[in-house]
């Protein structure tokens, strides 16, 4: 996880167990909604409306369940992570998976759907 200089990454899950990924209109993958605070989660539930059962926390030390994360995200369309994904302006980084690990992350900057003006 050299990509990622965090010690905990926190994931949102909703009713059914599952992780809540964003997919882009006419993209074939999708990105696990991942935050590197809680309270960023919380910021982004509140603004958002998702229907969150709750913020699952990881530690970016344990690999062996980061490599299971990101094979049972493999078996979805999930190909990457949106690290801190701003409701309000849409920037985040996107953090590719490299194997079983997290990769290089890039900023990534999706238009807001509910723009005002």
């Amino acid at each position: 996880m050299k990509s990622l200089a965090l010690k905990e990454l926190h994931f949102l899950i909703d009713a059914g167990g599952a992780l809540i990924a964003f997919q882009e209109k006419d993209q074939s993958w999708a990105g696990a909604l991942v935050f590197s605070s809680e309270e960023l989660a919380r910021r982004f539930i509140e603004l958002s409306h998702l229907d969150v059962a709750e913020i699952a926390s990881l530690a970016t030390a344990d690999r062996e369940s980061i490599a299971a994360l990101i094979t049972a995200m493999k078996r979805r369309p999930i190909r990457y992570a949106l690290l801190d994904l701003d409701y309000h302006t849409g920037s985040c980084k996107q953090v590719d998976f490299d194997g079983d690990t997290f990769g290089i992350a890039t900023e990534r900057q999706f238009v807001a759907a509910h723009r005002h003006g």
